[in-house]
């Protein structure tokens, strides 16, 4: 028979159970995942542990399904659930209801989902990135002025390109506020149009120290920046979220400040090289243009251009003769239409036309005996015309110029020797009388 005092493994587990679960209700806990396992049926198990201690932890089904990471080993985690104790085997262990990522896992996930979402939206696209300027005079650097990250890239710009005018623009580059002041100076700068580049930059550090960097508001100030803008924020591993922004990415600030700007040496050879070509195609071009020339000069040579320039010299002084020509006779044309005009003027003023009205009154007063007179006149001429003219058509007068007219005793004009034979008498009409003739022979 089991003595009142004595307990059973059963009974022994289950009061330390309920003393476990009435003492910690819910609790918090920060540690690191070990013996992450999930098997078929969906529960996680696994072990928080720190450097001195673990803790068995278990999350079942649908709670373990939620998780918005993948829990694996050795990554460090904040937990919450309540302690229990498993009766069967005896095992102490917390069951959790809630798991995220602590410490530089939070901010990693954080940074990935920030990331991912600004990446949908094509803030990252490298479409609407701008290429720098080739030599950039006035650079713009975004930094703490008490850093290393300042000193190598002045250092640099110095070096690789005097001529290069880089200004800090001094910001936190961590801490509270400090996304917020580095995005104002930026949105300054940008606005004041006195920069060709702008550089946004520090030395490395944890994911929290850079963490300013991963603002949301300070990448989509970049992304809309109408400076180009380069980030260099820590080292090569570390990549931030104004460097997928940005128009270049450096991995570090000293790479950004080479990138920023060309090596003074290479520039230096690349003018030596430049002029070099430049005096070659000089020469050469001289050269063609002589030859040029001494094929221009055979030509004209050829061409007799003096001979050609006295005959455009004629042609233009015939030009202008003709011209001048042209003009005095428009003058003269204008002169003559003006003088008519002030005829016609002084015609058409009421004194002329009364005085030669008067006139007209009293030549129509003496035209009907003018009118008799010159009628007697022209009939007179029309006859003595008449005269002249018969007096001119009439054999008579030709006659009287020493002709003859040879007529047959019955009066019959003799016009041709075929109308005379030999021993016929004729009479021949003169001017001033008659002649008998006798035809002799007809030859």
């Amino acid at each position: 028979m089991t003595a009142p005092d004595t307990l059973t493994p059963s009974q022994l587990n289950a009061l330390a159970r309920n003393l476990l679960e009435d003492s910690f209700p819910l609790v918090w806990v920060e540690g690191e995942l070990g013996n992450v396992s999930r098997p078929a049926s969906g529960h996680l198990y696994l072990t928080l542990k720190d450097a001195r201690a673990q803790v068995r932890c278990a999350m079942f089904k649908p709670k373990s399904s939620w998780l918005k990471f993948q829990p694996r080993e050795g990554l460090h985690v904040r937990v919450r659930g309540r302690l229990t104790l498993y009766e069967a085997r005896g095992d102490y262990q917390m069951v959790l209801d809630h798991m995220e990522e602590a410490g530089e896992g939070a901010l990693r996930r954080a940074f990935e989902e920030l990331k991912a979402r600004l990446q949908t939206e094509g803030l990252f696209d490298e479409d609407r990135k701008r290429p720098l300027p080739r030599f950039a005079r006035r650079i713009g650097v975004i930094t703490s002025p008490s850093g290393a990250a300042v000193r190598d890239v002045l250092s640099v710009l110095a070096r690789r390109f005097p001529l290069a005018e880089p200004e800090v623009l001094p910001v936190p580059v961590q801490g509270e506020g400090a996304a917020a002041q580095i995005t104002a100076m930026l949105k300054h700068a940008a606005a004041s149009g006195r920069y060709d580049v702008l550089l946004l930059t520090r030395g490395g550090g944890s994911l929290e120290d850079l963490w300013a960097f991963n603002d949301e508001a300070l990448a989509r100030a970049v992304a809309a920046c109408e400076v180009p803008v380069v980030s260099a924020v820590g080292h090569e591993v570390d990549f931030s979220l104004t460097d997928f922004a940005a128009d270049l990415r450096a991995p570090t600030p000293s790479v950004a400040a080479e990138l920023l700007v060309p090596n003074q040496d290479d520039l230096r050879q690349r003018l030596q090289v430049l002029e070099t070509r430049v005096q070659r195609i000089q020469a050469q071009r001289l050269r063609d243009a002589m030859q040029r020339s001494d094929r221009a000069a055979l030509r004209l040579n050829a061409m007799k251009p003096q001979a050609r320039l006295d005959a455009l010299r004629q042609r233009q002084a015939e030009a202008m003769r003709r011209l001048h020509a042209t003009w005095r006779q428009r003058i003269e044309r204008e002169r003559a239409t003006l003088r008519h005009a002030t005829a016609v003027l002084r015609a058409a003023h009421p004194r002329r036309r009364l005085e030669r009205l008067r006139e007209r009154v009293a030549a129509l007063a003496a035209r009907p005996q003018a009118a008799i007179a010159r009628r007697l006149s022209h009939e007179t001429l029309r006859l003595r015309g008449l005269a002249r003219s018969l007096e001119a058509i009439s054999p008579l007068a030709t006659v009287a110029r020493g002709y003859a007219i040879l007529q047959h005793g019955d009066g019959r004009v003799v016009r041709s020797v075929l109308d005379a034979a030999p021993g016929d008498r004729l009479q021949a009409r003169l001017g001033d009388g008659q002649l008998s003739l006798r035809v002799e022979t007809d030859k």
